[in-house]
């Protein structure tokens, strides 16, 4: 009997099945997260933060993609710290952004609320250096949307990173990340 409808009806009935039931959002964006670090060494506290972290999921394929331009780093002790920061230790002119990318590990139920402890499995490429990386995460899906905060470090040393002698004692050789950012759904 099923073979005798019309096909303009199915196609109908589809399309208003749809419309009452919008399909699930996969896509999620941010280009305003944040991400900080802290170096705490015996002769000084260094910090600095950028709200222009840039970030995708997909839920679908359970992949994430992040960036940030090093130079929307700011913060530090003085500018005279940050000039050094971008051209002596980042060498932003040839390494300008930082990039973090992979998939998760455990399976979130994204489509209702919830609070998920996850490891993010990647490679993160930071000063031309790329390294396997699993980073704990949580992730908080709520109100449509995803929040996402993680805390890790970062050996200077395992991303060819240089610290001279001279200030060795005012630099951690572990720095501390902090990540924290909300992604909206997109439109595909």
């Amino acid at each position: 009997m099923l073979n005798a409808v019309p096909g303009f009806l199915v196609i109908g009935l589809i399309s208003l099945f749809s419309f009452i039931y919008p399909p699930e959002k996969t896509i999620f964006k941010t280009s305003s997260g944040k991400i900080s670090f802290l170096s705490e060494a015996p002769l000084e506290t260094i910090s600095a933060e950028s709200k222009e972290l840039k970030g995708i999921i997909d839920t679908v394929k359970n992949t994430f993609a992040f960036s940030v331009s090093i130079k929307t780093f700011k913060g530090f002790n003085s500018p005279l710290q940050q000039q050094h920061f971008y051209e002596n230790y980042m060498e932003v002119d040839m390494y300008p952004v930082a990039t973090f990318s992979g998939k998760i590990i455990e399976i979130i139920s994204y489509s209702k609320s919830g609070v998920y402890e996850v490891r993010a499995k990647g490679v993160l490429n930071l000063h031309g250096v790329k390294s396997e990386r699993i980073i704990k995460s949580t992730v908080e899906v709520k109100n449509g949307e995803i929040e996402i905060t993680s805390r890790f470090s970062i050996n200077l040393q395992d991303h060819n990173i240089k610290i001279p002698r001279i200030v060795f004692q005012k630099i951690a050789p572990d720095i501390v990340v902090d990540i924290s950012a909300t992604l909206q759904p997109q439109q595909i």
